[in-house]
């Protein structure tokens, strides 16, 4: 009874019994790797808007206050809300991101309440966001909309450093000619 105990199991005969640490795995090469691409931030990281009443404490992301722009192209597509974003003369603009430098996700919002938010990890387009705007608006009819034509969109800093205003119109852009009509019209001439 004075025996000191040993471990005795069948999964380690053979093997001896000491003090070394285990082996430990190279957890860089098991770490899964993020899935956004270099380059995109989040809302977040860009920096906050606080009010200076409110005493909050800032990260140093918060504290760079990235600038956000927007591409003209946006105001420019005189695209129908309960339309496919496929209907856009331009097909290259939906390429573009919405904002720069790119983000992940951001919030659209309406001037009814109405919130969208458009997401893409390798950073959200314009296509990205007409989608998520169709989406909300597909089933309903022309009558139902009092403003049925994008105008554009804005970034108010003051009112909320996260999202985009969608501005509506009730008539859309006038229509480019199409090439075949350019056609037509240097044969007649």
């Amino acid at each position: 009874m004075s025996v000191p105990l040993t471990k005795v199991d069948s999964a380690i005969a053979g093997l001896s019994i000491s003090d070394e640490k285990p082996i430990e795995k190279d957890l860089k090469d098991k770490k899964r790797q993020s899935s956004t691409a270099p380059g995109v931030w989040s809302m977040q990281d860009l920096g906050q808007y606080h009010p200076p009443t409110v005493d909050i404490i800032l990260t140093a992301a918060e504290k760079q206050k990235i600038e956000i722009t927007l591409p003209i192209e946006t105001q420019k597509t005189g695209w129908k809300l309960n339309t496919s974003p496929k209907t856009i003369e331009d097909q290259d603009i939906l390429k573009l991101h919405l904002i720069n430098p790119p983000v992940k996700k951001i919030d659209l919002h309406f001037p009814l309440g109405l919130e969208v938010t458009a997401r893409n990890s390798k950073g959200v387009t314009i296509k990205d966001a007409l989608d998520a705007i169709y989406k909300q608006f597909k089933k309903k009819a022309d009558d139902e909309l009092d403003k049925p034509y994008l105008a554009g969109f804005e970034w108010d800093k003051d009112e909320c450093w996260t999202r985009l205003v969608v501005h509506q119109t009730k008539q859309g852009a006038p229509a480019a000619p199409s090439k075949k009509s350019k056609k037509k019209a240097k044969e007649e001439a």
